[in-house]
């Protein structure tokens, strides 16, 4: 039998990966993939709080979260697994 694959089967196999890479899980990356971008939130990561940062996107690829810190650390980036991130807090 050969070993050859096909186009086809190499596409459906692409495919098949690129769902599995969707592997972020747990209620605060579930919560990052539909909160609206701009929004002010406090982060509490390993016991740890940051707060008042903006969110900027979220990469359900790779579970990165993206924040702007304007107060702190103007102009800098935070860049963050969503799967470490214990809680955020949305200020009302």
């Amino acid at each position: 039998m050969s070993d050859i694959r096909t186009k086809s089967n190499c596409d459906s196999c692409g495919k098949k990966e690129r769902k599995s890479m969707n592997h972020c899980k747990g209620c605060v990356c579930n919560q990052l993939r539909t909160l609206q971008t701009s929004t002010v939130v406090d982060l509490f990561i390993f016991g740890r709080n940051i707060e008042d940062v903006i969110f900027i996107s979220f990469d359900p690829n790779n579970c990165c979260a993206f924040f702007n810190d304007p107060t702190t650390e103007p102009g800098s980036t935070i860049i963050v697994d969503c799967q470490d991130i214990q809680a955020i807090r949305i200020p009302g």
